[in-house]
């Protein structure tokens, strides 16, 4: 047995067979306008949004993630970006993970997300 997650995360997800998998690259909270929303929260959610677009080209949605890797560039920003990431996955939250790095490459960018989807095969 182990300790309960700190926050609202599933430790392990099982991916039945025949499904399929998409594995995003990490999203920044940049718009295709090239607008960035200012704070964490509001740039996680651009992130969440860039997710569901990549995710709906293969007929997924944010419900078929089962994997997320978030970045943050200070521990003050953490809780925006949970309050986000909780509200997009209001079921069973997926395995995730959070990390505090130095920055991306760009100063106004707070928050990079990656994510794993899976949904059954369509032939």
């Amino acid at each position: 047995m182990i300790r309960p997650p700190f926050g609202r995360y599933s430790h392990g997800i099982a991916v039945p067979a025949g499904q399929r998998l998409v594995f995003t690259s990490g999203q920044l909270g940049i718009g295709a306008d090239e607008s960035i929303p200012a704070g964490c929260e509001a740039q996680a959610d651009r992130c969440f949004a860039n997710i569901a677009a990549i995710l709906a080209e293969d007929r997924m949605r944010l419900s078929d993630i089962i994997r997320l890797n978030a970045y943050v560039t200070d521990r003050e920003y953490m809780q925006d970006y949970m309050r986000s990431r909780d509200r997009h996955f209001p079921g069973t939250p997926p395995a995730s993970t959070l990390m505090i790095v130095k920055g991306f490459t760009r100063p106004e960018f707070l928050v990079e997300i990656e994510a794993i989807a899976a949904a059954p095969d369509k032939d």
